[in-house]
């Protein structure tokens, strides 16, 4: 099972291509292919997506998305799916970003990729740091007694 994880800084060009992180590219290797599938995710940032884990949501029909607001789930579906685009994988290890993806992370020169399980994130440096502070930081009391051995 392919798990992301970690935290990788890099800087975008001004073609729009980033570099993914060699580890999620051997990842990728093992699948036998040379693309990622990216769309726009939750908080401002992009998704990541192995061809495999992108099928799984596909394959299994969604029922991820499935909501008893039948209005709310088609307006999610249409956002996320209708936002996505594979992106392939360059002999550098990069990968060309959507104009409409870059602007809706407001992404500029530094990004952040983060491994978060079954994907990984793109965030703009400056707002991931944002994030982090405001979101991120106070949760850890809360989930700090799964550390408690």
């Amino acid at each position: 099972m392919s798990v992301f994880y970690g935290e990788y800084l890099y800087t975008m060009d001004s073609k729009s291509r980033i570099f993914v992180p060699s580890r999620f590219r051997e990842e990728l290797r093992k699948e036998e292919k040379n693309y990622f599938m990216v769309t726009i995710g939750l908080d401002k940032c992009l998704y990541l997506f192995l061809p495999s884990k992108w099928e799984e949501l596909v394959r299994d029909n969604m029922a991820v998305f499935k909501a008893e607001n039948k209005e709310e789930e088609r307006a999610f579906k249409r956002f996320f799916f209708g936002n996505a685009a594979d992106a392939a994988v360059d002999e550098q290890g990069r990968i060309l970003l959507p104009q409409h993806q870059k602007k809706y992370a407001s992404l500029k020169k530094e990004v952040v990729i983060r491994g978060v399980g079954n994907k990984a994130e793109i965030w703009n440096a400056r707002l991931w740091t944002e994030y982090k502070k405001k979101i991120m930081e106070p949760s850890f009391a809360k989930f700090s007694k799964v550390f408690d051995i």
